[in-house]
């Protein structure tokens, strides 16, 4: 979280060559996952472990920066509405890679006694094909970056919408963070449905990836903060439904990963979108205000994790164990009834921000 903006002035001083930059961070990400799942350590195993995911995020997200700086420049191509057609596309290919990732393993588990280490080598061979594919389509600057740290930063925080959409986005960003860490908890021990915590979250996501080309559609059609504010209403629907489950109700909690999914799929879509465009508007540094902006989504899962998980444990709440009523009901309120509350003030303050609409198609 907090080297997010260091990366984003990285990715503006290395602009000059973007080509080479992505390459190598795109190596760097890939030997990071290949120690990890493919390497005996070398050296004691948590360090190994602590370095390898250190090189492996680092990397990501420095790539991510990269890849959402550069559409702001490419959905210019694209006519009007082009940043919400862009990111309906990207998002749904993000989302998909989610999915795959999550069941490369199983699947290669037929094939070798090391599927992890199977997939790392796949992993490796489809961030070359990538790299090659999209190597013409990055534009490098001709010209070094002279401004100052703070420069950079200083067009998005001067202009009161790009404020505004930073502090949405941490608003909604919050109840996924929630979820997505009490998620295994909730499946586990309230609707005590062992073993079905991993089909459930690839619902969650691929109902996620096949909504986005349809909230993109959508929002250029309708607009994109009315289209956003349905969306968002939908996912509070999904949640309040979940506060009345329990043990068994695995079919009920089916229907509200894929709302809730769907739900995710408007948020990563439209309001990465929304805020390309006021990038563009503002003539801002995109790489920079990106780094900003992938601060601000993991600051809402630190947050999370540091509140959430203290107060289940004084509740008395314990993982795989049998818990009490009292901590049971704890466990569904804060997985439930939190994100609806966070949501709603996320809501409340999207309906009184002013957003101008690219023209409608």
């Amino acid at each position: 979280m907090v080297q997010d903006p260091l990366l984003g002035w990285l990715a503006e001083v290395t602009r000059p060559h973007r080509r080479l930059g992505v390459a190598l961070a795109t190596a760097l990400m890939t030997l990071s996952l290949v120690g990890l799942f493919a390497v005996a350590p070398p050296i004691a195993a948590i360090w190994w472990f602590a370095l390898c995911l250190t090189g492996l995020f680092s990397a990501y997200s420095f790539l991510t920066i990269c890849f959402y700086a550069e559409g702001v420049t490419k959905a210019a191509a694209l006519g009007p509405g082009g940043h919400l057609r862009l990111a309906g596309w990207r998002e749904a290919g993000s989302l998909l890679g989610v999915c795959l990732a999550a069941v490369a393993p199983v699947a290669l588990l037929a094939l070798t006694d090391r599927p992890f280490a199977g997939f790392a080598v796949f992993f490796a061979a489809l961030a070359l094909a990538a790299t090659l594919a999209m190597h013409r389509e990055w534009q490098g600057s001709p010209n070094a970056m002279t401004d100052s740290v703070f420069a950079l930063f200083r067009p998005v925080f001067a202009d009161p919408l790009a404020r505004r959409l930073l502090l949405i986005a941490l608003l909604n960003g919050a109840p996924v963070a929630v979820t997505s860490t009490l998620f295994l908890f909730f499946v586990e021990s309230r609707l005590k449905l062992p073993g079905q915590e991993g089909p459930l979250l690839l619902l969650f996501f691929l109902a996620a990836a096949l909504s986005t080309p349809g909230w993109s559609l959508l929002a250029r059609r309708h607009g994109a903060r009315r289209v956003l504010l349905a969306a968002m209403a939908l996912s509070i629907v999904a949640f309040l439904w979940t506060v009345t489950l329990g043990a068994g109700d695995g079919f009920a909690f089916a229907l509200v990963c894929a709302a809730s999914g769907a739900a995710l799929g408007a948020d990563m879509t439209l309001l990465p979108a929304i805020f390309a465009e006021r990038l563009a508007r503002i003539d801002a540094r995109a790489a920079a205000a990106f780094g900003l902006w992938n601060f601000v989504a993991k600051l809402s899962l630190a947050v999370a994790a540091a509140t959430v998980l203290p107060a289940l444990d004084l509740a008395g709440f314990r993982p795989g164990e049998e818990n009490s009523a009292f901590a049971l009901n704890t466990l569904t309120l804060i997985y439930a009834a939190v994100p609806c509350v966070l949501k709603i003030a996320a809501i409340v303050l999207l309906a009184f921000t002013s957003i101008p609409e690219p023209e409608k198609r």
